[in-house]
């Protein structure tokens, strides 16, 4: 249905584009629209001040010859922050159902998918539960390839920390919204972003509408489920390892997200595809025309179907 300003009013947009929601489990879900082409959707990564600004330039240099779709996850942006605590299985529902309305919008056309971060598990996690969904798969820094880890636990484990999580939602003194208050204090995002960047140098319309979200109702449930590792998924290798599709990784040299050791464990197969750049964690914001040409010769024999 289109988006009629009725989720969240302090909250301005994060894409100039059109604007929808889906009603799912975990809410309404906000889908941000524009373009035309092949169709390709956009996830964000998750933090505690997550949404779809992440992924601004990507949308705009997509929109220039393909149907580009963005959503804001539940609990961030623009979808709904419900007062509970968020699963793997809230974000793996969420991108099914607006890959799903993506595909009827488009009859016939194959449909691309790009995550960024964390939110790479979810796309990989829906591409092994629903093959025939993606033509293929493109993933930022993507996290569950760190050296050293072996993430092959049984199927739809977490790193979930359960007495953690029963500190952050205790009632009484507040210890988890004090904690979110506290991250998302606007010198507390520019660290954090700065080392996401791996530089002094970040995107100061990312930093001032992350700033902004944190000032929305329940801002913090879905960030604490994140803090005590409830999305976080323990199975990833094996994830990644079933995956037949074409994937394209790419990610950076600086900051934070540097460690891709494991990458070992698919760098061989041929369907996957690994791209470096001289950037941080968000490549896109810092060099889009090199992102761009990368991801353009990935997708060239998908777009050149008849």
């Amino acid at each position: 249905m289109p988006y009629h300003g009725a989720m969240i009013q302090t909250l301005p947009p994060a894409l100039h584009a059109d604007l929808h929601t889906l009603s799912g489990a975990a809410g309404r879900i906000a889908v941000y629209a524009g373009g035309s082409g092949p169709p390709v959707l956009l996830v964000h990564s998750i933090n505690a001040l997550a949404s779809a600004a992440e992924i601004r330039p990507l949308f705009e240099a997509l929109r220039q010859d393909h149907s580009v779709y963005a959503l804001d996850l539940p609990g961030y942006g623009l979808s709904d922050r419900l007062p509970r605590a968020y699963a793997v299985g809230d974000m793996c529902d969420a991108i099914n159902q607006v890959a799903q309305w993506v595909t009827q919008r488009h009859p016939g056309q194959p449909l691309q998918v790009m995550a960024v971060s964390l939110s790479c598990e979810f796309v990989a996690r829906v591409a092994q539960q629903m093959p025939d969904l993606f033509a293929a798969l493109a993933l930022v820094s993507p996290t569950g390839f760190r050296g050293g880890k072996s993430l092959r636990q049984p199927a739809g484990s977490t790193l979930f920390m359960a007495g953690f999580d029963r500190f952050l939602r205790s009632p009484g003194p507040g210890w988890g919204r004090f904690l979110f208050r506290q991250l998302s204090r606007p010198s507390v995002v520019r660290y954090f972003l700065r080392r996401t960047w791996g530089g002094q140098q970040i995107d100061e319309t990312l930093w001032a509408y992350a700033v902004r979200t944190a000032n929305v109702p329940n801002a913090e449930q879905a960030p604490l489920s994140f803090l005590s590792g409830a999305l976080f998924s323990a199975d990833m290798h094996d994830v990644y390892e079933s995956l037949c599709l074409p994937v394209w990784v790419v990610h950076g040299t600086r900051g934070d997200f540097t460690d891709y050791r494991a990458l070992d464990l698919v760098r061989d197969r041929p369907n996957w595809q690994e791209t470096v750049m001289q950037a941080g964690a968000m490549p896109y914001f810092e060099d889009i025309g090199a992102f761009m040409t990368a991801y353009r010769a990935f997708l060239a024999p998908f777009n050149n179907r008849p």
